[in-house]
């Protein structure tokens, strides 16, 4: 299950207390203390974990402790730490305090990890508190109690590319032509239901392209799928801009690229200024390719007519985007 955003209620584990003990040996009438020190309770670690693709492993269950540390022994003998709770999470994940709002940490990198609460210190035995006026101290600390909070979960995807248009625009095709994702493609709107990355290689390199569902006109006020998807092309260095060349002529063209990007913006301006290519696709449906040039200049954007399912320039689309990626930008 694709999940982009849970609640989850985290512990970390309470320190194991010291103990009061006494040495008892044949021929030793009067041993001294000897109680060890309780161990530490486990921490509370998130790691970014390439292998996982959202947050549907915390669906089911909302509450993650990490284990107690163990009661300290006799003849000095310290109790066993308890194992710390390590939540693994997808790279991009952010976790805020849920009453407050506030980001605690962003997992911004695979591997990255993030210790968000630490175990309780255990508790010192009796042996620490013998003293020449006290040779047999009865005295031992308890434990220090784990500390615990609401967190929100919230992933934000990490892609090199973020692709966009209205429903059907073919940018599930081209996903699956130029990367091993295979998302669901079909003849009508909304076939994309939740974002999907594809790693695309080019040139000995490798490159995350993110496809998130169709915007359609009003998605900011939550029409169609609405625009919460939107949060996982915010990280992206650039956007592709895909549109169907059956929507019509160069004007309807020029339009449905412009109400797709009025809803980007009403999500976030700062989004919406984002580098970005246009892609004309299914071209192989047409007689003659779209004029690029005339395209080009009516939206004042770099534009490249495709056919994803034919393979028509789709080399050469990746090749533009590459070179943007590489700071060569004076060539888009």
């Amino acid at each position: 299950m694709f999940k982009d955003e849970v609640v989850i209620h985290v512990k970390s584990g309470k320190g194991g207390a010291g103990l009061v003990s006494f040495r008892r040996e044949k021929y030793v009438p009067k041993g001294g203390p000897d109680g060890g020190d309780g161990g530490k309770g486990g921490d509370v670690v998130f790691i970014g974990d390439p292998q996982i693709g959202s947050l549907g492993l915390f669906h089911d269950n909302q509450k993650f402790a990490a284990e107690n540390g163990r009661p300290g022994g006799s003849a000095r003998k310290a109790g066993r730490g308890g194992h710390d709770l390590v939540l693994k999470v997808p790279p991009g994940t952010i976790i805020k305090d849920r009453d407050r709002g506030h980001t605690l940490k962003d997992i911004d990198e695979p591997g990255r990890e993030f210790v968000l609460l630490d175990g309780g210190a255990g508790g010192r035995g009796n042996v620490h508190f013998a003293t020449s006026i006290n040779q047999t101290p009865r005295r031992a600390d308890k434990g220090l109690p784990g500390q615990e909070r609401w967190i929100r979960l919230e992933l934000k995807m990490i892609a090199h590319v973020g692709i966009v248009g209205l429903p059907n625009a073919g940018k599930s095709t081209l996903l699956s032509r130029i990367s091993k994702a295979r998302p669901r493609i079909a003849d009508y709107p909304f076939t994309t239901l939740v974002p999907q990355l594809g790693i695309v290689e080019f040139d000995l390199n490798r490159y995350i392209f993110a496809d998130i569902p169709g915007l359609i006109e009003g998605a900011h006020d939550g029409q169609g799928l609405g625009d919460r998807f939107l949060r996982h092309i915010e990280r992206t260095q650039i956007l592709l801009h895909l549109i169907d060349c059956q929507v019509g002529d160069i004007e309807e063209i020029v339009e449905a690229h412009a109400v797709v990007m009025n809803e980007i913006a009403s999500y976030s301006p700062k989004l919406a200024s984002r580098p970005q290519i246009v892609a004309v696709t299914k071209t192989d449906t047409l007689s003659e390719p779209p004029p690029e040039d005339r395209i080009a200049h009516a939206i004042g954007l770099p534009v490249m007519a495709i056919s994803a399912h034919a393979g028509r320039k789709v080399k050469e689309l990746l090749g533009l985007i590459v070179r943007f990626l590489r700071g060569d930008e004076g060539e888009l």
